[in-house]
C-alpha cells in the first residue's frame, strides 16, 4: 500500500493523461538500461518528504515497486524541495526528492548532524519548454530575447524591451503584433526556475498572464496565436510548438534529451532523490531496491509516462554502481 498526502498529484496526473501518452510514444527509454529483477527480503516502509514537482513520480514509482513487494508501504509528502533536507536530518523520511540540488547550507546542516554528506541520486530530467502557437514562424530565441520578452529588468543583458513579434524577426502580418505572454504563478517551482534560468533572476513583467497550472499555459497559447509561454515538456500538445533556445548567443538547441544532457539546451535540470547513506556502508534492502527500481527500464518508463525525460544508459550505469557500493 502507499499513501499520498498531497491530493493534487492525482488531479495533475489526470490533466497530464492526454499529453503524456503522446509524449511516451515519442521518447524511448535507452534499451541498454537493465530490467528490474525482484529479490527476496524486501519489506518495510518508504517515507518520502520533499519536492511537489516529483509528487507524481514518487507516487507512480511506489505503485510500480509495490507490485513487486506488496508488503512495502509508501507514504509521500510533497510540500516542496526545501522540506527534504530537514526531514532527512531528523530521520522522519528515507528519501528526500528535490527538483534542485541541495544548497551549501543544507549540505552543511546535514553533515553537521550525520558526520558525512547526503547522497544525491539523479532520477530523471525535467525540461522546461518555451512554447508558441503552432502557426508562429519563430524557430529560435536567445536567452537575452526570452528575458526581454518576459522580464522588465532584463538582467540577461538585452538591449531593448521586446514587445512585438517583428523585434524577433517575424515578418508579414506578425511585424507589429504585440506579444502576449503566459506563465505560472509565484507559488510554482516552475515560475522560480524560469525566473532563475531564463530571466537571470530578474523580475517578470506585470503583463505576464499567470496561470494556476502548466496545462492552462499551453491552452492559452493554443487559443492566442500571438502568445508565448513556458511549461514542462510533458505538456506539449498539437496546438503549440516548443521553440529552440540559444544559450549566450550560441547554437540554437531544441529541448531534446541529447541537448539537455550535453548542456546545449539551457532549461533542463535533474530531479534528485537524496538519501542518508553512510560512506562504505550498504543501504538497507528497501531503500537500495527502490533506487535500483527507479534506475531500471521499468522505473525510467514511468519517467516517460509522467512527461519527463529518462536518463541515458551511461548515467544509469554510473548511478547503479553508486547505489550498490
Amino acid at each position: 500500500m502507499y499513501k499520498v498526502r498531497i491530493t493534487l498529484a492525482a488531479t495533475a496526473l489526470v490533466i497530464l493523461l492526454g499529453t503524456t501518452q503522446v509524449f511516451a510514444q515519442v521518447i524511448k527509454v535507452d534499451a541498454a538500461i537493465p530490467t528490474y529483477s525482484k529479490v527476496s527480503g524486501v519489506s518495510g516502509n518508504i517515507d518520502s518528504v520533499g519536492s511537489d514537482t516529483m509528487n507524481n513520480l514518487m507516487t507512480l514509482w511506489c505503485e510500480g515497486f509495490n507490485r513487486y513487494y506488496p508488503n512495502v508501504r509508501c507514504q509521500i509528502e510533497g510540500k516542496g524541495s526545501s522540506t527534504a533536507p530537514p526531514a532527512l536530518i531528523e530521520g522522519v523520511s528515507q528519501f528526500g526528492p528535490m527538483s534542485r540540488k541541495m544548497k551549501d547550507k543544507e549540505i552543511d546542516a546535514f553533515e553537521k548532524a550525520a558526520g558525512y554528506k547526503p547522497t544525491a541520486v539523479p532520477t530523471s530530467i525535467d525540461t522546461l519548454a518555451v512554447y508558441v502557437n503552432k502557426d508562429n514562424p519563430v524557430k529560435c530565441l536567445t536567452i537575452k530575447q526570452t528575458d526581454a520578452i518576459f522580464s522588465k529588468t532584463r538582467n540577461c543583458g538585452g538591449a531593448e524591451d521586446i514587445k512585438t513579434w517583428g523585434q524577433v524577426g517575424n515578418g508579414g502580418q506578425w511585424v507589429n503584433k504585440p506579444i502576449s505572454t503566459f506563465g505560472r504563478n509565484s507559488a510554482s517551482g516552475t515560475y522560480g526556475y524560469f525566473k532563475k534560468k531564463a530571466l537571470c533572476k530578474g523580475d517578470y513583467k506585470d503583463t505576464v498572464k499567470e496561470q494556476p497550472g502548466s496545462a492552462s499555459v499551453v491552452q492559452g497559447i493554443t487559443e492566442d496565436i500571438y502568445s508565448i509561454g513556458y511549461s514542462g515538456i510533458g505538456y506539449k500538445t498539437s496546438g503549440v510548438k516548443a521553440i529552440e533556445i540559444s544559450k549566450k548567443g550560441g547554437q540554437c538547441a531544441s529541448p531534446e534529451l541529447a541537448n539537455v544532457v550535453s548542456g546545449k539546451y539551457p532549461l533542463g535540470r535533474y530531479l534528485y532523490l537524496y538519501v542518508n547513506k553512510a560512506p562504505n556502508k550498504d543501504l538497507d534492502p528497501v531503500r537500495k531496491q527502490f533506487l535500483l527500481y527507479i534506475l531500471s527500464k521499468e522505473g525510467q518508463e514511468i519517467v516517460v509516462k509522467d512527461g519527463y525525460l529518462p536518463l541515458p544508459a551511461k548515467k544509469v550505469a554510473e548511478l547503479r554502481v553508486k547505489v550498490e557500493m
